[in-house]
C-alpha cells in the first residue's frame, strides 16, 4: 500500500524564498532593460585608461611635416650590347668619369669569330660583284666593237657598190657581182640596226643592275661595319659625364646581352622622394609648395610628379629641387613640409588619436561638464596636419574629447568613468 510523503516546514519555507528571489531579477532585469532601451547602452571605464584632450580655438597650419629622400634627377643605365666575359674593370664605384671614358671591357670570341665569318662573306661578295660588273663592262666593249666592224663593212661595201655600178653599165662585169654586193650592202645594214637594238636594250639593263650592284655592295659594307661596331661594343664607355653610383661587375664574370651594368648620375641634379599616407591621395596635385629644410636655409620647392598608386597604404611624390642645391647627397634624408592649403587662423582643434580608426572621425565622446560621463556625439571633421584635425560641426571650444581608442567600446552610447 502506498504512503503519501509530507513535505517538510523547512521546505515549503525555501520554495517561497526561491519564487520571491525570481520575481525579484524579473523585475530588475525589466527596469533594466526599459533604462537600456531610454538611454542606450552603458559601459564603465576608469580614468587612466583613456586620453582626453580639450578643443581649443587657434591657427590651423595646413601643412605635412614628413620625410623626403634625395635621389639623382637623372640617371643613366648601362647595359651590356653585345655581351660577354669581364676581362677588364677600368673604374671604380663612386668615381666621376667623363663622356666617352672606358669603363669595362668584355671578351666574347662567339662574336669575334662570327666578324672574321662576315669579313670574309662580305669580301666574297664584294669579289662577286666586282666580277660581274667587269663581265658587264667587256660585254658593253665587245658591242661597241661589232658595231665598229659592221661600220667598216659598209663603207667597203658601199665603195665598191660605187666602183662596180659603171662597170656593169659597160658590160666589163656581170650583173650577178652588183646583185651580190647590193645584198651584202643590205644585210650589214640590217645587222647594225639589230646590234644598235640589242646596245641599247643592254644599256638600260645594265644601268639597273650597275644601280642594285652599287646598293648591294653599300649593304654589305653596312653589315660588316654593324659587325665591327658590335665587336667595338664589348669596350663599355660612358655615355655621359657623370658620377658612376653603381657598377656590378666582377673579373672572369658573364654578362648577357642587355644585362645591367651599372648606373651614371647626372651631377648637382637631385629630386625628393617622398611617401604619403593613401588620406592625402585626393588633396595632393603637382606644383604644390614644399619647404625643404637643408643646413643653413630652407628653400621651397614644388611637387613634380605625383605615383597614384598605393603600395602598403601609402603613394609617392617627387619634388625637383634646383640645380647645384648646396648641401645634399645622394640616399640622404630632409625633413620637408608640404603646404596642402593656406593657413586658417580662427579654427576648431582637436588633437589626433587613435580614436579615428574606430570612428573615421564621424563621432566621438564627449565628457559632460561633471566630468563623470561621457557621451556619444557625432560630429563632422575637416583636414588634418600632424597634430590636430580641423573640426567643422559638433564641437564647441573647450569641449573634453576622449581621443584614444574607441576598440573595446564603441558600441556603447555612454560611458561612467570612475
Amino acid at each position: 500500500m502506498d504512503k503519501k510523503i509530507e513535505r517538510s516546514t523547512t521546505q515549503k519555507y525555501l520554495k517561497k524564498v526561491a519564487v520571491s528571489l525570481m520575481a525579484v531579477s524579473v523585475a530588475a532585469a525589466a527596469y533594466g532593460f526599459s533604462q537600456n532601451g531610454s538611454q542606450g547602452r552603458s559601459q564603465n571605464i576608469t580614468l587612466n585608461s583613456v586620453t582626453i584632450s580639450t578643443v581649443e580655438q587657434g591657427a590651423f597650419k595646413d601643412a605635412l611635416s614628413l620625410r623626403g629622400q634625395v635621389v639623382p634627377k637623372t640617371s643613366i643605365y648601362l647595359d651590356s650590347i653585345a655581351g660577354g666575359q669581364v676581362e677588364e674593370r677600368l673604374v671604380e664605384q663612386g668615381e666621376f668619369v667623363e663622356k666617352g671614358q672606358p669603363l669595362v671591357r668584355l671578351s666574347n670570341t662567339n662574336l669575334q669569330l662570327d666578324v672574321m665569318s662576315r669579313e670574309a662573306q662580305v669580301t666574297e661578295q664584294l669579289n662577286f660583284l666586282r666580277n660581274t660588273q667587269m663581265t658587264m663592262e667587256t660585254s658593253r666593249l665587245n658591242l661597241r666593237r661589232d658595231l665598229l666592224e659592221i661600220d667598216l663593212q659598209i663603207t667597203h661595201l658601199a665603195r665598191r657598190l660605187k666602183q662596180t655600178e659603171p662597170l656593169v653599165a659597160k658590160g666589163v662585169l656581170a650583173q650577178e657581182r652588183l646583185s651580190e654586193l647590193k645584198e651584202d650592202l643590205a644585210y650589214y645594214k640590217a645587222r647594225k640596226e639589230l646590234t644598235l637594238e640589242r646596245q641599247k636594250q643592254e644599256s638600260a639593263i645594265r644601268e639597273v643592275q650597275v644601280a642594285q650592284l652599287a646598293d648591294s655592295a653599300a649593304m654589305l659594307e653596312k653589315n660588316l661595319q654593324f659587325a665591327r661596331d658590335n665587336l667595338d661594343n664589348l669596350l663599355v664607355k660612358a655615355p655621359v659625364s657623370g658620377y658612376l653610383s653603381e657598377l656590378d661587375v666582377e673579373i672572369g664574370e658573364s654578362k648577357s646581352r642587355g644585362a645591367r651594368l651599372g648606373q651614371i648620375d647626372i651631377p648637382n641634379e637631385y629630386k625628393l622622394v617622398v611617401r604619403l599616407d593613401e588620406f592625402y591621395l585626393n588633396q595632393v596635385q603637382r606644383e604644390m609648395t614644399v619647404m625643404v629644410a637643408l643646413e643653413n636655409e630652407t628653400i621651397a620647392a614644388r611637387v613634380s610628379k605625383i605615383d597614384s598608386r598605393v603600395q602598403q597604404s601609402q603613394f609617392q611624390i617627387e619634388v625637383n629641387l634646383p640645380t647645384n642645391t648646396l648641401g645634399v647627397k645622394r640616399g640622404q634624408s630632409i625633413d620637408v613640409e608640404l603646404m596642402l592649403g593656406d593657413d586658417k587662423n580662427n579654427a576648431l582643434l582637436l588633437n589626433r588619436g587613435a580614436f579615428f580608426t574606430s570612428s573615421g572621425g564621424h563621432w566621438v565622446y564627449v565628457l559632460e561638464q561633471e566630468g563623470d560621463k561621457a557621451v556619444r556625439r557625432d560630429i563632422r571633421l575637416g583636414k588634418k596636419n600632424q597634430d590636430y584635425f580641423q573640426v567643422l560641426s559638433g564641437l564647441n571650444a573647450g569641449d573634453k574629447v576622449i581621443t584614444s581608442t574607441y576598440s573595446n567600446f564603441d558600441k556603447a552610447q555612454q560611458l561612467y568613468i570612475d
